[in-house]
């Protein structure tokens, strides 16, 4: 019996002392919130569980104390608290309260990542891949090959690397195509489509982009920037339909071909106009690269506000140290506010200038999240420009968000209001 009341009493004065640790997101305290991410990521794999504590301090991390968890934050130099268990529950409770708008969410396991990037891109060349290297993400690659053959069905969480799913090779004809690297990106996308069974890159880009859907209706999490949103979307509603000057697949484009685009197959996008002129680098209508009159100084972004225990999947795609984000370019740098679905929310827009930068939706099981830019901390990054170094930006807002999205997939879902 006294053998039993002992242990008892190491058992209670255990779980009383027990501690955790808190990985503080607000501005104050963290000296580097995208290597917090990677921590995060890093305990998950340990096959722990961690609690995203939305809208209290940035959305900060709550997770289980050990030696092992502290050495690494401290190598990685990420800030963190040690909290006993008193404090940790009064903090959950706290949280808990209807009054505050905060929520715990669980975070279940490590979501495996997949970046669809053509063979032989250096990781700086997209700001997703550049900042999971950073955060000490692992990712794997994959491509057309992959796609096709069904690769996708491996992963939790795709990234669509700033790619033209149209077959038009991104417009860079009249800047571009004399250039060197842009005939011999032509010449292997011809050689890939041939290889793979088709006539056109146009329409083997189109069969990727109906297997990208099929993989979000069917449960998977899409998250693309830049071209990669708007032209995906194109590329859908186009099916069946060759809107491809001669310079691009060698025979000119059907007659009207604005008239037949079906923006029902989309994801995001509706009520577009397509760019026709191959002598213009722009897609369509959606993007507000040329439409913009605002000045850098002044180009910044907001992020909206919502419920975190009533919405709680656009509040985690939200997280951050601050609701004022910097702008940055891009080949799509944002969206016209009118051609985006009445049921995709927009989670950062510019009111002023009336166009929207993060959006978010449902897409039969799935999510996507469209992100426009090329790089949030190179405002014009242009083609040859160096590498942004993210230890030069450690706390950037704008690739926090695209860290929120790589987690989101770990995380106990609930049923959102739609």
């Amino acid at each position: 019996m006294k053998k039993i009341i002992t242990l008892l009493l190491i058992l209670l004065v255990t779980q009383t002392y027990a501690s955790y640790i808190l990985i503080p997101m607000d501005a104050e305290t963290q000296k580097n919130h995208l290597k917090a991410y990677g921590i995060t990521y890093w305990t998950l794999e340990k096959q722990l569980k961690v609690k995203w504590l939305l809208n209290y301090r940035g959305g900060s991390f709550l997770v289980p104390d050990s030696q092992e968890i502290q050495r690494e934050c401290q190598i990685r130099g990420v800030s963190f608290e040690i909290l006993s268990n008193a404090k940790a529950e009064s903090i959950l409770q706290e949280i808990s309260s209807p009054s505050k708008n905060m929520e715990a969410v669980v975070l279940e396991k490590a979501p495996k990542i997949a970046v669809y990037t053509p063979r032989g891109k250096l990781p700086w060349d997209d700001a997703v891949t550049m900042v999971l290297s950073y955060a000490e993400i692992p990712y794997e690659t994959i491509y057309d090959e992959e796609v096709l053959n069904d690769a996708l069905l491996l992963y939790d969480w795709l990234h669509l690397h700033h790619e033209d799913f149209t077959g038009q090779y991104g417009k860079f004809y009249r800047a571009y195509r004399t250039a060197a690297w842009y005939i011999e990106e032509k010449k292997e996308a011809e050689a890939l489509a041939t290889k793979l069974g088709y006539n056109k890159v146009s329409q083997e880009k189109l069969a990727v982009s109906l297997k990208i859907r099929d993989y979000v209706i069917g449960g998977g999490f899409m998250f693309a920037m830049c071209s990669a949103t708007d032209s995906f979307d194109i590329a859908l509603s186009a099916e069946g339909i060759d809107i491809c000057e001669p310079m691009f697949d060698g025979d000119g484009s059907d007659a009207n071909y604005q008239n037949n685009i079906d923006y029902s197959k989309t994801f995001a996008f509706k009520d577009y106009t397509l760019e026709q002129s191959p002598n213009v680098y722009e897609f369509s209508s959606i993007d507000m690269t040329q439409k913009r009159r605002i000045a850098k100084t002044v180009d910044y972004f907001t992020l909206m506000d919502y419920s975190a225990k009533w919405d709680p999947i656009p509040s985690m795609l939200c997280q951050n140290h601050t609701a004022l984000v910097k702008g940055f370019m891009g080949q799509t740098t944002s969206f016209t506010r009118k051609e985006i679905k009445s049921n995709v929310l927009v989670m950062g827009e510019n009111k002023t200038n009336g166009e929207a930068k993060y959006i978010h939706g449902i897409k039969g099981k799935g999510f996507f999240t469209f992100y426009g830019g090329h790089d949030p901390e190179d405002y014009t990054h242009r083609v040859g420009d160096p590498k942004t170094e993210l230890d030069l930006h450690p706390n950037s807002p704008g690739y926090r968000l695209i860290l929120n999205n790589v987690l989101f997939p770990a995380a106990k879902k609930k049923k959102q209001k739609t």
